[in-house]
């Protein structure tokens, strides 16, 4: 306390300091000390209402405790009193055991008594019984049967509470009643036909499957009544409880799994499209039966059953087990795609369980996977190794198809730009069309596996197929009357590889998405150089085939039968007009690079025909003519092949301007002048050698040795700047080397 006063005294002293703390405050000193004054006043009053309310809940609660207790008392004396009542009643229970055998004897009597002509017309009832079941009057049949069923359960009943170790009499009860369990048999026995075909029951008499649903329904209560009594009880008559319920749901489980099952109608060796037929019959039946059961067979069930969601779910899993047995077959390819693209599209689909006549009530999200994921990998991964396997045979055999084709006496087809090809190309990227199709049922990913499975072996057959076009070549050189048509098919194989081209590009941009591309550039360019190098090849064979029949007349060239007139020249052009009248069938750019070739070997073998120095002019007359004769067979030359290369857009001019340079050198009449001829023709040329300027002035005839050893000195000491365009052509020229010690001594 003296504590507390200490504060409150400190605490006082704290607040009159902070109320006088300005001169003016003192004024104020009197108001103050009222205001404080009724603040006490206040303070006091309240605590003195607390007080108060305590001391009242405190007699007040001694009063109810004072009640209780003598309520408690109260309660005492009459347990004592009850006590002594129920020993002095002991006795007068024990003397009145006859009395109460007598009540339950009265009570087994009178329950006989009740059901006595109900036990006298048992068979009557039976018979009726049967009757009605065989009529189909099955509420009626059913309402007699529980009749029969109550007289027995009764009459059991007080024979078990009067003895229930007395098995003769139950037994004795029962066999009277035999005859009412094959009743109820029968009587199950129409139920589940009713429910096996409730889905046509239920458009065609509605009502006798809701009365087959009212009977269920009362067996179902019997049921739990019987049950009840049981465990008050311990007695449950005979076939209880018969579960009818449970029973039916297993019957419609049952019906739902051999419909499905059922729908198998071929084998495989019957029809290859068996699988087919038999997922769209599936598709069919269970979409015909949910919308059946959702507009029909909802509305003849209690809403309790929830029949509708029941079905879905005994449908989907019937579904699940065939599907899933199906995927453990041998299945073929064509089958794996077809099975998977059931089970990952069409079951959810529009077409099916996402039909909207059957919703809101199926939701495909929320639908369980009819295979699991590992079974749909392994599927994918057995088709994907399959296809491998079926691409390879594929691609094979329309290589070997193509193969005989080449060796036809007609020549092959062409397109409607009138360009020869065969029917490869379009084969195989039918073939690859197909399948990406395919693929693209089920899912992107296989899609995109597919794709790059059909281009890795597109790649693989390109090499087969430029062996298989060597091999052609070589086999014609063998026999060059055969085949007849080799030519032609060979074009035909340069514009393949055109069209491979194409296909490629267009199947990858029909097929392979944008962020893919870079995992395929590599493999891409490996196809095309490789059909850039059939195409090349094939380019090369056929000029190879323009220039062996050009042999003879390149072997005229700078011969005296050539200085004398000879036509040769003009052959040349007429033969290769004649043999690029068929060239004009190969596509762009194989033509125009064929175009250009044909015209560098020309030139080629044009000055390689000079360097074999099989003439060597005597005179200047001879010099000049025979100059004037290369100019004109080069202008030959270089109108033949503009005309070849006409809309090309390519300059073929330059190489014919070679033939003309070499020309002035033989043409010139001054020998003085020669140093400085030659060292334009090698300025202009810079990739000619010693050898081809040695032979060039043997074909002019004039030239001593000491002057050719002066000029080629001379221009090996000079500068060389060559042209950047300049493509060397004289690198490719071999001038005969018996000649090249006899010019250097």
């Amino acid at each position: 306390m003296e504590e507390t006063d200490r504060e409150a005294v400190a605490t006082a002293v704290q607040r009159v300091a902070g109320m006088l703390q300005r001169p003016d405050q003192l004024d104020k000193v009197e108001q103050y000390r009222r205001r404080e004054a009724r603040k006490k006043a206040s303070v006091e009053a309240r605590l003195k209402a607390a007080i108060q309310s305590q001391l009242d809940g405190v007699r007040t609660g001694l009063s109810q405790l004072h009640n209780a207790l003598n309520d408690v008392k109260d309660i005492q004396q009459s347990l004592i009193d009850v006590n002594k009542d129920w020993r002095q009643s002991i006795n007068t229970i024990e003397n009145l055991k006859d009395v109460k055998d007598a009540v339950v004897q009265h009570s087994q009597l009178a329950a006989a008594v009740e059901n006595l002509k109900n036990i006298f017309s048992v068979p009557e009832i039976v018979r009726e019984t049967h009757d009605l079941i065989e009529r189909g009057e099955l509420l009626q049949a059913h309402r007699k049967l529980m009749d029969l069923e109550c007289s027995r359960d009764n009459l059991m009943y007080e024979q078990y509470r009067m003895d229930s170790k007395n098995t003769h009499d139950m037994n004795l009860i029962h066999t009277y009643f035999g005859d009412m369990q094959k009743l109820s048999e029968e009587l199950a026995k129409q139920l589940w036909m009713v429910v096996q075909r409730s889905l046509v029951t239920v458009r065609r008499d509605p009502t006798l499957l809701v009365s087959v649903v009212r009977i269920i329904e009362r067996e179902e209560k019997t049921d739990r009544r019987m049950l009840d009594r049981k465990k008050q009880t311990g007695f449950i008559p005979p076939g209880r409880p018969k579960k009818w319920k449970e029973k039916m749901f297993n019957i419609l489980e049952r019906t739902v799994s051999t419909r499905i099952e059922g729908t198998q109608a071929d084998t495989r060796e019957s029809d290859k499209m068996w699988l087919v037929r038999h997922l769209e019959i599936i598709r069919k039946y269970v979409l015909d039966d949910l919308l059946v059961a959702k507009t029909l067979l909802d509305q003849s069930f209690p809403p309790h059953y929830d029949i509708f969601n029941r079905l879905l779910n005994m449908y989907h899993q019937a579904l699940a087990t065939r599907m899933q047995e199906l995927a453990a077959e041998d299945l073929e390819a064509n089958e794996i795609v077809s099975l998977l693209t059931w089970v990952l599209n069409t079951y959810n689909s529009a077409e099916m369980m996402g039909n909207s006549d059957l919703s809101p009530e199926v939701d495909v999200n929320s639908l369980d996977p009819l295979i699991s994921q590992d079974v749909v990998d392994q599927l994918l991964s057995k088709y994907m190794s399959t296809l491998t396997s079926n691409i390879i045979g594929w691609l094979r055999k329309a290589l070997e198809t193509d193969k005989k084709d080449w060796i036809k006496e007609t020549e092959p087809e062409a397109d409607q730009d009138g360009y020869y090809q065969t029917t490869l190309p379009a084969i195989v990227f039918q073939m690859f069309e197909q399948n990406l199709q395919v693929a693209a049922q089920i899912n992107e990913d296989l899609k995109t596996k597919v794709l790059l499975l059909c281009l890795q072996q597109m790649n693989s057959f390109l090499t087969r197929y430029k062996d298989e076009a060597q091999l052609y070549k070589e086999d014609h050189l063998k026999n060059r009357q055969y085949p007849q048509c080799y030519v032609q098919y060979m074009i035909a194989v340069i514009n393949n590889c055109q069209t491979f081209k194409e296909s490629i590009i267009s199947l990858k941009r029909k097929y392979l998405k944008m962020e893919m591309e870079d995992t395929l550039s590599i493999s891409h360019a490996n196809m095309d150089a490789t059909l850039d190098i059939i195409a090349k090849e094939g380019c090369s064979s056929l000029l190879d085939e323009v220039f062996m029949d050009l042999e003879p007349h390149l072997n005229e060239l700078m011969t005296k039968k050539w200085l004398m007139g000879s036509n040769a020249v003009g052959t040349i052009c007429v033969t290769v007009e004649d043999y690029f009248n068929d060239f004009a069938k190969i596509k762009k750019p194989y033509k125009k690079t064929m175009t250009l070739e044909a015209h560098r070997r020309v030139v080629v073998e044009y000055i390689r025909a000079i360097m074999l120095k099989r003439i060597s002019f005597k005179n200047a007359e001879e010099r000049k003519e025979g100059a004037e004769r290369m100019i004109k067979e080069a202008e030959q030359f270089r109108f033949l092949f503009k005309k070849l290369a006409a809309g090309s857009g390519e300059d073929t001019e330059g190489l014919c301007d070679i033939i003309e340079a070499i020309a002035e050198v033989i043409k010139l009449t001054d020998p003085s002048l020669l140093y400085l001829e030659v060292s334009t023709l090698v300025s202009k040329y810079p990739d000619i050698r010693d050898d081809h300027i040695a032979a060039l002035l043997t074909v002019r005839g004039d030239a001593s040795r000491d002057m050719k050893q002066t000029i080629i000195e001379t221009l090996d000491q000079g500068p060389s700047q060559p042209n950047p365009n300049y493509v060397p052509i004289f690198k490719e020229i071999t001038v005969p080397t018996l000649t090249v010690p006899k010019l250097l001594k």
